[in-house]
């Protein structure tokens, strides 16, 4: 087994100087960071600060220093000028973009190494390190969760948008489109009636009400009890899947599951499992599944760094903050092993680590994160 590596995840001093030491001294780590500090997505970027600021009671090293720079929000022209800045102060490794819509900006810049907390995807791309709970990672931990369950009958459903090709192409790297595929409309409206088909509801509604004419003009006790039996339930007959993964999230992945309870699909039958939700709480109450399965980065960790978050701002972070807060410690702990950081290939590492969100893999050039199983139930969120 290889080893993990634990590695304490904020190790900066939050330096506003624009004049910072000049790299005659090797002891000293500049790391930029390219965040929308003004206008409309300002309060992510401050937030972002703010995580930096937190990580910085935790540890103290003087000798690493952030400079960071506001690049908007997919704005070209401010996201090369904070560039630009950054490259005259001597920095090498930058945290961001925060989109990945900017990426093909930064690649531009290949003397130098970004950290994003994008989830796009895993592998690095050409300067690109992507530290964002990929959905890769996610359908791995499904997939092994779903294996352990031994559920083998799994269907994989997702909405036909503008990101059907990108689920599809990741289902194919993991080798996962032989598995029963359902795409269907994010209109409730027409959901709905897919999910019927989907669960063939009209016929086991038609298996329910032959059945209860059997019943319904005799006598006996025996026939009697089972007459009652079946005027408690919906439908008759199974669903031809024991499991599904549906690839949503909010109010769309909300009425996939209504319409699964709709249809009759029962959880104690069907393993019912859906991608991160960040521990979003709105799921206890609007949630029509009692047993709902998905795959997350550290719970404990995750509540730590929001309490910590919250006694010191008085608000709670955006949920990224601890992507960028794990991503200052993967560049600190590529410096001190290396003793610098000149290109990407200082984060080809062949160990574990360890970091708030959970463990990091960096094999093949690709960032997957060992996720866990959490379960939602009697309002808590219940590790598996």
């Amino acid at each position: 087994m290889k080893k993990i590596i634990l590695v304490i995840l904020s190790y900066i001093i939050i330096f506003f100087n624009s004049n910072l030491l000049s790299d005659e001294d090797s002891k000293i780590l500049k790391v930029g960071l390219l965040a929308p500090l003004t206008g409309e997505y300002k309060e992510l970027g401050n937030s972002i600060l703010y995580s930096l600021q937190l990580a910085l009671e935790e540890i103290d090293d003087e000798n690493v220093f952030i400079i960071p720079r506001d690049a908007g929000f997919n704005q070209e022209n401010k996201l090369n000028n904070a560039i630009q800045d950054l490259k005259a102060e001597g920095v090498k490794i930058i945290i961001g973009p925060i989109s990945n819509e900017d990426f093909d900006i930064v690649k531009k810049y290949n003397e130098l190494t970004f950290i994003s907390p994008s989830n796009i995807t895993p592998e690095f791309t050409n300067n690109i390190i992507s530290i964002g709970v990929s959905l890769e990672s996610q359908l791995i931990a499904l997939t092994n969760f779903i294996l352990k369950k031994k559920r083998n009958k799994t269907v994989i459903m997702f909405p036909e948008n503008e990101y059907t090709y990108l689920i599809e192409e990741k289902l194919k790297k993991l080798n996962l489109n032989n598995k029963r595929v359902f795409k269907y409309s994010p209109n409730p409206e027409i959901l709905t009636g897919e999910i019927e088909i989907l669960t063939n509801y009209a016929q086991r509604k038609k298996n329910l009400q032959r059945r209860k004419k059997m019943y319904q003009d005799k006598e006996d006790d025996q026939s009697i009890k089972e007459l009652e039996r079946l005027e408690q339930i919906y439908t008759l007959g199974e669903v031809n899947f024991d499991s599904v993964i549906i690839i949503d999230f909010g109010n769309n992945l909300k009425s996939v599951l209504t319409s699964l309870v709709y249809t009759d699909v029962s959880h104690e039958r069907v393993l019912i499992t859906t991608i991160n939700q960040w521990f979003d709480e709105s799921i206890f109450y609007e949630n029509t599944i009692k047993d709902l399965y998905y795959p997350s980065i550290n719970y404990k960790e995750f509540k730590k760094y929001n309490k910590n978050y919250y006694n010191k701002f008085g608000t709670y972070p955006n949920e990224i903050t601890i992507l960028t807060y794990d991503a200052l410690g993967l560049i600190y702990y590529a410096w001190r092993k290396n003793g610098k950081i000149d290109s990407i290939n200082d984060f080809f590492f062949k160990n574990k680590i360890k970091g708030k969100i959970g463990t990091f893999s960096f094999e093949n050039k690709k960032v997957i994160q060992e996720l866990n199983i959490y379960k939602t139930e009697n309002n808590k969120f219940i590790k598996f």
